[in-house]
């Protein structure tokens, strides 16, 4: 859990996923039960793979090249969860393989029969400690972030809550250590501004051109670009299942009308076409492989963990 200090991250290094999808491929030729459609087609194209922007870097890094060694081409798109969910569900967008950085996503707007949760995360501040920005949220720690973002010393990078649920989390975090804190101040209301928004895929990045000191990111973002953070307590970072009736004390309503309640950090995914050979060796190695510990995810031992009307043989 978290640390009482800020901390230095690790770039992660892809080890393994070979065997996984070794074990995948060996097993894809059982026809799908519970009403689904035959896995025994195969087919030689690409796989697509609309992500959340969270995830883009471990599947382009760790994922893409472990199956590209298998003779497999992965074509990854990266957007924001809320808007992508958006897309599908206009039409704009028809991948193989959706997955997003909440499972709430997979109540509306999109609708799937059947998902996988496949890994968590928390939320944490990354920070650049060659800025005095920086170097001053380094120095107020984990008990004390807020007051330099509060005195106007850091410039704040955030994502959009309307387009992805970084961006709501943030603001759920914010909120929670208000009440955390016992501040003076809403630090919901007080922290936040417009000019502080940026794509998820291009938020960490944003240190590189020193357009900002710091970001509310994920604790795998941070990892695995080698950023150095500060952890944030479980009371805020959204990462304790046993905290899950605290998290739902906040909320944030989307332009949909959807209102998104605070929860533990969850991503799930599932396969929207055919599932054939090919289709299926990828969702498991998305789901299983071990890149995702490798970049910086948290893989809970009873994942992946299932909802809905799942068919027989991706439950096995």
């Amino acid at each position: 859990m978290a640390d009482s200090e800020p901390r230095r991250s690790r770039r992660g290094v892809l080890a393994g996923g070979a065997a996984i999808l070794a074990s995948g491929l060996a097993g894809c030729v059982t026809h799908l039960s519970a009403g689904g459609p035959s896995a025994e087609t195969t087919d030689s194209g690409p796989v697509e793979l609309l992500a959340a922007g969270s995830l883009n870097h471990a599947l382009e890094n760790g994922l893409r090249p472990t199956l590209r060694d298998r003779g497999t081409t992965l074509r990854v798109e990266a957007r924001g969860s809320a808007a992508l969910a958006r897309l599908v569900d206009e039409g704009q967008k028809d991948p193989d393989i959706v997955s997003v950085a909440d499972p709430v996503l997979f109540d509306g707007p999109l609708d799937p029969p059947w998902h996988a949760a496949f890994a968590t995360n928390s939320v944490v501040i990354a920070y650049d400690p060659d800025t005095p920005g920086g170097r001053a949220l380094a120095d107020a720690g984990s008990e004390a972030w807020f007051r330099p973002l509060l005195d106007g010393e850091v410039t704040l990078g955030r994502t959009d809550p309307d387009l992805d649920p970084l961006g709501y989390r943030t603001l759920f975090a914010l909120e929670l250590a208000t009440e955390r804190y016992d501040t003076d101040a809403d630090l919901r209301e007080a922290i936040p501004s417009r000019d502080q928004l940026y794509p998820e895929t291009q938020l960490v990045s944003q240190f590189e051109t020193g357009n900002v000191d710091a970001a509310f990111t994920y604790r795998s973002d941070a990892l695995a670009r080698g950023y150095e953070y500060v952890d944030l307590p479980p009371e805020i970072d959204l990462s304790d299942p046993d905290r899950e009736e605290t998290y739902r004390t906040v909320s944030y309503t989307l332009p949909s009308g959807k209102t998104v309640r605070g929860a533990p950090v969850r991503y799930a995914t599932t396969i929207r076409s055919e599932p054939t050979r090919t289709v299926r060796a990828v969702f498991e190695a998305h789901a299983t492989g071990d890149y995702l510990t490798e970049y910086g995810f948290e893989v809970p031992d009873d994942y992946p963990e299932f909802g809905g009307d799942v068919p027989d043989a991706i439950a096995e």
